[in-house]
């Protein structure tokens, strides 16, 4: 399944009561998974046995699309945990508004041999989690593509299979994650970069924050962090401490990509003959020259979207915070900063 972390809201969720005779996601947490259920699922089982709620069944199989839970968010607007069906038989597990069906956010995306119950699981752990998550909106092809299943992408992206090449940025090196020497005698489980030569003794670790911002994505780092340390979660020979502080703090962090935007005010250029001057100036960003002549500060503007260095920097910044990139998409370009966020 793939498994992507932040909500729609950073305000902490409150799940209503089921009705009487149906079992929460918070008692299904219990319940241990059957056999064939991903790593990354098994992690949410804490609470004793509890029976299998029917309705994570139907959501599965696509028959019915009853919530998983439903809970209010911080405005007050009700918002409902859907399952629904996917391409060859898998599930996405959706975070929607509960009035329109729309706003939807990708909880998680579930393969099409999981049991019925991770649905469930999933939807528990995302709720419990929410205030340090993220999920970016369903797109079309998520509704056409099929995951991996869980073994073929830790096995390719997670160390455990030789001679596979990793990520790769626009330079030519690749990413992966590593067990990497520490100072106590647990090997440290971290992202490594090779040079684009491949070379195995240049390998060095970075942060989960430095790999995504090479690539300028966050997935598929972030998927990818978050399974390794499900599966590594109780293993005793292996420290995810460090990794897991490098996630919990790219999630919180209010800088995030300036990709999504670069491309946007790119194309208002082309499409409606908009310049950077004008975009500035709509941002409150104005200069004037000797004569009284006023112009937008497109400098300012080119180092918010990566285009130019900042000062004493060599190369451009692929960050941007978010209060910047809603002022610039708002008043720049009229149009909501959720359509230029990357998911």
């Amino acid at each position: 399944m793939t498994l992507t972390i932040s909500p729609p809201h950073p305000a902490a969720h409150r799940a209503t009561r089921r009705k009487p005779g149906v079992s929460s996601p918070t008692e299904l947490a219990g319940s241990p998974l059957k056999q064939g259920a991903s790593p990354r699922a098994k992690h949410a089982a804490a609470a004793p046995k509890a029976g299998v709620s029917p309705r994570a069944g139907r959501g599965r199989r696509g028959r019915r699309h009853d919530p998983l839970a439903r809970y209010t968010d911080f405005e007050g607007r009700m918002r409902h945990v859907v399952a629904l069906p996917g391409a060859a038989g898998s599930v996405l597990v959706v975070d929607r508004d509960a009035a329109t069906l729309g706003d939807c956010r990708l909880v998680a995306h579930l393969a099409a041999d999981e049991p019925p119950e991770n649905a469930a699981l999933v939807c528990d752990s995302y709720l419990r989690d929410a205030d340090s998550r993220r999920c970016r909106r369903v797109t079309p092809e998520d509704l056409e593509v099929a995951p991996f299943t869980e073994t073929e992408q830790i096995a390719s992206q997670v160390g455990v299979a030789p001679g596979t090449k990793g990520l790769i940025d626009r330079h030519g090196r690749s990413y992966r994650l590593e067990l990497r020497p520490a100072r106590i005698s647990i090997p440290d489980l971290r992202w490594c970069r090779r040079p684009a030569d491949g070379e195995v003794d240049r390998s060095e670790p970075v942060s989960v924050r430095e790999a995504i911002a090479s690539l300028e994505s966050y997935e598929p780092v972030r998927t990818l962090t978050l399974r390794a340390l499900a599966l590594h979660r109780e293993d005793p020979a292996v420290s995810t401490t460090t990794l897991r502080l490098e996630r919990e703090r790219m999630d919180a962090s209010q800088i995030v990509l300036n990709r999504g935007l670069r491309r946007a005010v790119l194309a208002a250029k082309v499409r409606q003959g908009l310049s950077m001057s004008e975009i500035a100036i709509r941002c409150g960003r104005v200069r004037h020259d000797s004569r009284g002549n006023a112009s937008g500060e497109t400098s300012w503007l080119a180092r918010r979207l990566g285009i130019a260095p900042e000062s004493g920097e060599s190369t451009p910044t692929p960050w941007i915070h978010s209060d910047v990139l809603a002022l610039i998409a708002r008043h720049g370009l009229g149009i909501s900063p959720r359509e230029v966020e990357l998911g």
